[in-house]
């Protein structure tokens, strides 16, 4: 990404209370831009957003996605030029447990936000952020690209992929590159996720779950040890959205469809893997037991091929897997001492500027 590209640029980022736009909205303002953004009250205690005063420096208005008429009449007032729609139900085992909202908050969210931008005009760049999980899981050995098949065997895999396709729909009908010129809108879909970073309090997050264990100086509980996951340091993930979307501000159509961003495949790893590198990096004899408790259906191998990205828009992962697990410690231990998480977090993001 071009942070000389961010300057000025009127942003709004949905979901900035979370715990991934929390970072984009910091590294936002890092570059510049003037942003708002739109999403529910954070949805941890402690949150990132809190804890790094993420609202300084951003108008930070809280609402739902789901709310159509307060939605549009935040974009007709701000007029954004690009928008990176964010805000989501985003853990599988909450999917599982109120599937209904997670569809209306991943599905009919995405139209909200869609219809707002089509009716309003004046946007040039949208970026729907959905996810890895997306793909009709088949267990492969390789990853997925972007022209397999969407499916998704739990309500938030599903409503993803269920996004995705609103998408799709929207800009075939509405946003047609055809007529570009008359509309002057390109859209596009990013599809990471296993994002890891300090911060982190996710409910049912594994390293959320793992932070939290180390902190209470207790057992490490998990789940899927043997499941294979692509793990990938959250600014590489947010990288690539930042790089989509200035591809799309400048050049169009050109880059409005799916974007793959996930890690080299030797940073595919087993969950088991992951947990033994962050316990031995904390020390303190930390250990972990597999949960025998019943969990919900969870895939066993994802991984993405992100070879268009590479090519197509000279991106990369820059932090590697070990490299991000050591980020998360010290982002960690600098939390227990008290340190000052904005400056902790903002030299994280300078890091790749």
């Amino acid at each position: 990404m071009d942070p000389n590209f961010w300057r000025g640029k009127r942003v709004l980022l949905t979901g900035h209370t979370g715990f991934k736009g929390s970072w984009l909205a910091l590294w936002l303002q890092l570059v510049g831009a003037k942003l708002v953004g739109y999403a529910l009250q954070p949805p941890t205690n402690p949150s990132l957003f809190e804890v790094a005063h993420v609202a300084h420096g951003m108008r930070s208005i809280i609402g739902d996605i789901c709310d159509g008429k307060t939605f549009h009449q935040v974009v007709a007032d701000f007029q954004p030029e690009i928008v990176i729609h964010m805000a989501a139900q985003s853990v599988v085992h909450t999917s599982y447990e109120d599937p209904v909202s997670t569809y209306q908050t991943n599905v009919m969210g995405t139209v909200n936000l869609l219809e707002a931008v089509r009716q309003v005009g004046g946007v040039r760049a949208l970026v729907n952020i959905t996810s890895d999980k997306c793909y009709e899981n088949k267990e492969w050995v390789w990853g997925y690209r972007e022209v397999d098949q969407l499916g998704g065997y739990d309500p938030y895999s599903n409503s993803k992929a269920c996004s995705e396709l609103v998408t799709e729909s929207y800009r075939n009908s509405f946003f047609n590159a055809s007529d570009y010129s008359e509309h002057g809108v390109a859209i596009a879909t990013a599809r990471a996720g296993n994002v890891i970073a300090g911060g982190d309090w996710t409910h049912n997050g594994l390293v959320a779950d793992i932070v939290q264990s180390l902190l209470e100086q207790r057992p490490v509980l998990i789940r899927n040890p043997y499941a294979t996951r692509p793990w990938q340091h959250v600014l590489d993930a947010l990288n690539g959205y930042l790089t989509l979307a200035e591809n799309l501000y400048n050049k169009g159509p050109a880059f409005a469809e799916a974007w793959n961003f996930g890690p080299y495949a030797s940073d595919v790893k087993p969950v088991g893997w992951l947990v033994d590198k962050l316990l031995s990096g904390w020390g303190n004899d930390a250990t972990w037991e597999q949960d025998q408790a019943y969990h919900p259906h969870e895939a066993h191998s994802l991984s993405l091929d992100c070879a268009k990205a590479r090519i197509k828009l000279g991106w990369s992962p820059n932090i590697s897997l070990a490299q991000g697990l050591e980020q998360i410690i010290s982002w960690t231990q600098a939390y227990q001492a008290r340190a000052n998480m904005r400056q902790v977090t903002e030299a994280a993001i300078a890091q790749l500027m």
